[in-house]
């Protein structure tokens, strides 16, 4: 069980509505490396982490990841907030908008829904935290790549506070691969 703190992780600052970025934005809401897909990964391996601090870890982090994906919607939804439906249909939003009016909803960049197939879970610790290790790698980059495509100051601080947790994370699943990795050799399983 977890207790939500109903305000955001990191504040979310716009300064003037950007359809481009809100479309490029989807990429870490709905994409395959994005919020939505770590979250759901971590939460899903959880389960079959050896140790209580992995499954701690994991779970720690996959609710974290969870609270990012409502900081990217944030964003999302103040980026297009009042834009005239003429304007989201030219920026190539006109489709979202005839299924989902503004309401954000999990899909990539490109439109493409989020789907079950982005996560892996295999059951061996040693690959699920490979994959996990990855991830963070793939997220910081799309979020490095993002940084890229706004001139807004407030997105851009927002976009590096989510990349560096993308950094944190990362180290904390290299300590934790180092540690099952030490356990199982221990136990000549590896």
């Amino acid at each position: 069980m977890w207790m939500y703190e109903k305000k955001l992780q990191y504040p979310v600052r716009v300064f003037r509505n950007d359809i481009g970025m809100a479309k490029f934005l989807m990429a870490q809401y709905g994409g395959p490396d994005s919020e939505l897909s770590a979250g759901v990964r971590y939460l899903t391996q959880r389960y079959t982490m050896p140790t209580d601090k992995a499954k701690g870890l994991l779970t720690d982090i996959g609710t974290e990841e969870l609270a990012h994906w409502e900081i990217l919607a944030t964003m999302i939804y103040k980026l297009v907030k009042g834009v005239p439906v003429q304007q989201l249909r030219e920026a190539g939003l006109g489709a979202h908008f005839a299924q989902h009016d503004r309401a954000v909803y999990p899909a990539d960049a490109a439109g493409a829904p989020w789907t079950a197939a982005y996560i892996q879970a295999t059951g061996d610790p040693i690959t699920d935290l490979h994959e996990d290790l990855a991830a963070e790698q793939k997220a910081r980059t799309t979020y490095e790549h993002l940084i890229q495509l706004t001139d807004d100051p407030g997105i851009k601080d927002t976009l590096r506070f989510l990349r560096e947790r993308e950094v944190v994370h990362f180290q904390r699943f290299g300590e934790a691969l180092n540690d099952i990795q030490e356990i199982l050799n221990q136990k000549n399983i590896y």
